[in-house]
């Protein structure tokens, strides 16, 4: 991608403005936000966004690609912790510290938009929408936050793998893409740190899940071929609308 392409790409024309903090800005709102955006050179397969421990100055929007951020801890152990698709925020769980807990690494080749924090905190004091989004962000980074404690807390393997199979596939849905066939970004060996689960046992439910029909995968290309049956792999009970709670 040429500087000029990147000069030109503005949140008026990106086409995941409806997920990112522009939404609910009218044109006006938008070209001031517009105006704090930086539009960075795409990153490669591997190369790091920001390292662990450096000061927080900005949050990231994805607008292709992904990312996933990796926490060292002091015995020099690796733990993946989020894993970012586009029209996602990145770098708000460093508000509260002023550094970054982990290394933010692209999967693929990445484009992110920087957006210097101080400039986004003076701009949402004026603008209403773009601060009620800012907390959206942050909430559904909370609620993920959650679930992968759950996740790694009381789940079984197959509960781990088919809960993460149906989150990616909300948010697939979300940007765009296809719910039900999508290409994985990461490898095993990433989900199974993200998981904490072996190697082995990733490929071991997989093919669980292959006999079952729940879903096939070739590489790292994905089909749901039941939905339904796979969020009942993963505990998820639909509530029922009819149902009411006698007093």
């Amino acid at each position: 991608m040429t500087s000029s392409h990147l000069h030109q790409t503005r949140c008026q024309t990106c086409s995941l403005s409806s997920l990112c903090l522009p939404l609910s800005l009218s044109l006006d709102d938008v070209e001031q936000f517009d105006t704090i955006v930086r539009r960075r050179a795409p990153l490669t397969r591997g190369e790091t966004l920001y390292m662990q421990g450096e000061a927080f100055e900005n949050v990231y929007a994805v607008r292709s690609g992904s990312l996933k951020q990796t926490i060292i801890d002091t015995d020099g152990e690796e733990q993946i912790t989020s894993f970012y698709l586009p029209g996602e925020l990145v770098g708000l769980d460093s508000i509260d510290s002023a550094v970054h807990p982990g290394f933010l690494t692209a999967l693929e080749r990445t484009t992110v938009c920087e957006i210097p924090f101080k400039r986004l905190e003076s701009l949402s004091e004026h603008l209403p929408e773009l601060r009620h989004q800012l907390y959206r962000c942050m909430s559904r980074e909370i609620v993920d936050d959650r679930r992968l404690m759950r996740l790694l807390s009381s789940k079984s393997a197959d509960e781990r793998l088919a809960s993460f199979f149906h989150n990616l596939s909300i948010r697939f849905d979300r940007c765009g893409h296809s719910a039900e066939r999508f290409r994985l970004p990461m490898s095993r060996s990433d989900i199974g740190t993200y998981l904490g689960l072996a190697i082995e046992t990733i490929s071991r439910v997989l093919g669980r899940f292959q006999q079952q029909e729940l879903l096939t995968i070739q590489g790292r290309h994905v089909e749901i071929l039941d939905m339904a049956a796979l969020k009942k792999h993963a505990g998820i009970i639909a509530p029922c609308c009819n149902e009411r709670r006698r007093a």
